[in-house]
């Protein structure tokens, strides 16, 4: 058997000032979106660049980067366009990431990360804006299957380029990528490209983990990932935030403390937190745990990975809080350390339908892109207190544990016919439930009233619980909704 799942994620001071940086309870945040432009192609992804325009970068799928500005809106021409060296066939690939280096307003050098003609390699490369030229840096060969190509590009608070890149496509981890350190697939890089080092054309860190183990690529920074689509830095603590698109058991996020490189984020002896069968596993291994799991019984198919709010506007709601989403259920994540080793966690809105990138401004603010039918949107947070809470109350005992719920209403208005949703813990499976009717998907648990608690008048309760069976974690369900609005969660 593996070794135990590991936190990667030591407690630190800025961490600490993050979280008390943000006091409102996430079921009181509602996050909002306003579209801003329309006739996007497929974007993938949105940046912004630090030379005092207000400008954002917005890559489209075929090849194109387009730049919108608050003024004036999106502009008709690209600011470049490489589409003839870009394969866009199948529905993951194309342009997929850029990232503008600290020096962008001095250089004029942005980074693309793409599929390449003819035969779908991942490429990362350099653009040289005052020459119109493209030179491709570093490329991984791709061509068995079009998914799974990853594609998120972004510096690190070290000034190194990271890069992210799936496990070759397909399901299961054909190749076994991700375990495997001969390959860049299934795994996260760190370069410096700011300087070559021949016959390459950028440098590796030193210190990068691997450089010095025989048969590995050295510019392996994290691997056991399967699709990175999206990670990001966290501008206060410089720690990594990861979105790593799952099988079909389990959609992850992975927080890491700042520097944590060489660690192995489990896939594919693990997707989340379980086992995967038919996995990749080493009898001597230890593998990273995410922070953060949901099934797709959700409604969700691919979390999209965003990022750690901090900005001005919104400051005094969602300072220090992670923002992510999923492109089938649009459902707004937000998750936020502690104090206490662990994370709160709510449903806070929805996004537009399909996205597939948010990025911030210069400032910080949040824009999100998304892919059909192409649009820009301006992302907006509000404080609207919860019309609902809950308290639990938990016996547990060798593999069972029996969850006693009451579901206050704290709105205005009656509530007529109401379906309590929440998540299980990994393991357990209930056995039997009372005063509701319970359906358990996965991990995904729906209580709807019984014909004598459908109505629910302000400030009154009703109780409901269940017997369930565990393989070990007895706690209690960390978050609910009624009818779709976010819970505040009390004892």
């Amino acid at each position: 058997m593996p070794a135990l799942l590991l936190s990667a994620l030591a407690p630190s001071p800025a961490a600490a000032a993050a979280t008390d940086a943000s006091p409102v309870p996430l079921p009181s945040l509602r996050a909002t979106t306003t579209q801003v432009a329309s006739g996007l192609r497929r974007p993938t992804a949105v940046t912004a660049p630090d030379d005092g325009t207000d400008r954002l970068f917005i890559t489209e799928k075929s090849g194109r980067v387009r730049v919108y500005h608050p003024d004036t809106g999106l502009a008709p021409a690209p600011l470049l366009d490489i589409t003839p060296a870009v394969d866009e066939s199948g529905n993951e690939r194309g342009l997929l990431g850029i990232a503008l280096p600290p020096d962008f307003a001095d250089s004029q050098d942005l980074y693309l990360a793409y599929t390449a003609l003819p035969d779908g390699a991942v490429t990362l490369a350099r653009y040289r804006l005052d020459e119109s030229r493209l030179e491709p840096l570093l490329a991984q060969p791709h061509a068995e299957y079009s998914n799974h190509n990853g594609g998120q590009l972004a510096f690190g608070p070290d000034g190194n380029l990271y890069w992210s890149i799936g496990d070759g496509g397909g399901s299961g981890d054909p190749f076994k990528a991700g375990q495997r350190l001969d390959t860049l697939l299934g795994k996260i890089m760190r370069i410096d490209v700011r300087r070559a080092c021949a016959p390459l054309a950028y440098c590796v860190p030193d210190d990068n983990p691997f450089v010095d183990t025989p048969g590995a690529r050295a510019e392996i920074w994290l691997y056991g990932l399967r699709n990175p689509w999206r990670f990001s830095f966290d501008r206060a603590d410089g720690s990594m935030w990861i979105g790593d698109v799952g099988q079909g058991h389990w959609e992850e996020v992975d927080h890491l403390a700042a520097g944590r490189g060489g660690l192995n984020l489990g896939w594919s002896c693990y997707e989340g937190l379980e086992r995967f069968e038919g996995g990749d596993c080493d009898p001597g291994g230890q593998y990273t745990e995410p922070v953060f799991t949901y099934s797709p019984y959700t409604g969700g198919c691919s979390v999209i990975g965003g990022h750690v709010y901090r900005g001005r506007e919104y400051a005094d709601l969602v300072g220090g809080t992670y923002i992510a989403t999923d492109y089938c259920s649009s459902t707004v994540w937000a998750l936020r350390p502690d104090g206490r080793g662990g994370y709160e966690q709510a449903e806070i809105g929805e996004m537009p339908t399909q996205v597939t990138s948010i990025g911030t401004t210069v400032d910080g603010e949040f824009y999100a892109v998304n892919d059909l039918p192409g649009g820009l949107h301006r992302v907006s947070f509000t404080r609207e207190e919860p019309t609902c809470r809950v308290d639990r109350a938990v016996t547990a005992w060798g593999t069972g544990t029996t969850v006693d719920l009451t579901v206050t209403n704290t709105g205005s208005t009656p509530v007529n016919g109401w379906t309590l949703a929440f998540p299980l813990p990994l393991g357990q499976t209930v056995i039997s439930d009372w005063n509701t009717n319970l359906t358990q998907l996965s991990n995904v648990v729906s209580a709807t009233n019984a014909p004598h608690n459908a109505t629910v008048a302000p400030g009154a309760s009703v109780t409901l619980g269940y017997l369930a069976e565990h393989t070990g974690d007895a706690s209690p369900p960390p978050r609910f909704t009624l009818n779709g609005d976010a819970c505040a969660v009390g004892s």
